[in-house]
This record gives C-alpha cells, structure tokens and sequence, in this order.
C-alpha cells in the first residue's frame, strides 16, 4: 500500500475506479516488470484496502491475476546428497545437514528444534509448530540416531539442539543456508538450489522407492496433496522405463 500511494501521488486512492487499479497493476507488470508472486502480493493488499478497509463491493473478480509460474522442484540425485554430506566436515555442520534430508525437514524446522524434540527409544523426530501450526512425527533412521548421539556427546547443547553463539537462541537460518552454499561449491554441485532443495530431493527420492505419495504428503506436513503432487514431475521411478525411439532405428543408423 505505501508503494501505491507513493505512485499515486496527489491522487485520492479512495477515488480509484475498477478501471485505474487495473492500469495501475498494468503499469506494475509491463513497465516494473515485477515478478508474478510481488504481483500477487500487491493485489492482496489493494483488496484488503478496498473490500476489508473501505467495505466496497467485491469488485476485485473483474481484475485477472497473473499466472504463476510453476518451477519444478531442484532436486538433486542420491549420489550428489552424499557427495554434499562427505564435503562438510564440521560435526555440527554435517549433522544439520543429515538430518534436513533424512527427515526432508525445512530450514526453520531445523534449526529451531530442541532437544526434548528427539526420541531415541522409539525413533521418531517431533516437529512443533511447523508451517501452518501443524505439530508432525518423523522417523529416524538408526544411523541418523548415531550421528545426533555423537553430535550430543560432543556439544552437549541445552536447549536447542543447535545453538547459536548464545547458547540460549537457535543457529539462524542464514547460516546454513552458507553452509550448504560451501558445501556445494566443494562437493562441485552446480545445480542451483539452498537448503530447501535436500527437502525436495527427500520426497523425490522416496517417490522413486515406490512410497505412496499420500504417505509423503503425512512426513512433510503439506496441507494439499497438490503440493506433493508436484514430485511427481521430478522422479524417475516411471522414466527410466521408458525406452527412446531412437534405440528402434539404432541398427539402421550410419
């Protein structure tokens, strides 16, 4: 809103027709050349003005939203997961890093869990309020356990599980997000991706395995299954047994 009526200048946002919001957003697209989601968030806030502030009518159906464009997930294979996880050798480092994938947690998820959050007699992972203010349960795999009880002996954290420089907040997400960047750069991975891409190469991989997408759905805390169906477009587990034409004509090539 303050980037509108700095815009608008002298001109009385009250006044605006259906009309002159569209030019407006027009004006944002075409001559900005803003992307599809600043759009979006741009016509949320002249809608709530309107509609929610000013009680006017629900004029907002007439203007048409952008389309967004769907991004396929960046994924990388398990191999490259490993070579990321074999450049780091900090412990610490190393153990955000494994858990992220073994569990396809979210950087804020991770780094904001505690050490109350893990149960090793029964293996699980306790996620509290997630996205959406969802609590969730993860697995752990025992060799994840061995690596978090190794991590343990030698930090001995309090609260969170891994801590800042004060020992009373959490690691910040940033610095993971340099972490995996470094990592990256050593291990030789050009794919473009931070943090989040270990949480999608977490559900295209298990998509691969055969795990039904709905299960995926649960471990990942998603909402929508429409969400998690977007994985879909990235396994391989249906590509791989697909055989090019080309392998038909081989014999008659030259």
């Amino acid at each position: 809103m303050r980037v509108f009526l700095t815009t608008i200048k002298h001109h009385r946002a009250d006044d605006f027709s259906t009309e002159r919001i569209k030019d407006y957003l027009q004006y944002c697209a075409e001559t900005l050349k803003l992307s599809e989601n600043t759009l979006h968030s741009r016509i949320n806030a002249l809608k709530f003005y309107y509609e929610q502030v000013l009680n006017r009518e629900r004029f907002f159906w007439d203007i048409p939203r952008p389309k967004k464009h769907q991004l396929l997930p960046k994924v990388i294979s398990k191999e490259r997961v490993a070579d990321l996880i074999n450049a780091i050798d900090n412990l610490k480092h190393k153990t955000i890093i494994m858990l992220t994938y073994a569990c396809g947690l979210r950087v804020s998820e991770v780094v904001s869990l505690k050490v109350s959050a893990i149960d090793g007699q029964r293996r699980l992972l306790f996620i509290e309020r997630a996205k959406g203010k969802k609590d969730r349960v993860v697995s752990l795999n025992p060799n994840m356990l061995v690596m978090l009880r190794e991590y343990y002996k030698r930090y001995k954290p309090k609260t969170y599980l891994f801590e800042g420089q004060n020992r009373d907040e959490h690691l910040s997400e940033r610095s993971i997000q340099l972490v995996i960047q470094k990592a990256k750069r050593k291990a030789g991975i050009r794919q473009e991706g931070s943090m989040h891409m270990l949480r999608h190469s977490f559900a295209t991989h298990l998509l691969d395995k055969g795990i039904d997408v709905v299960f995926i759905q649960k471990i990942l805390g998603h909402n929508d299954i429409k969400t998690t169906l977007r994985y879909l477009h990235v396994t391989n587990k249906d590509l791989v047994h697909i055989i090019s034409p080309l392998e038909d004509i081989e014999a008659l090539l030259r």
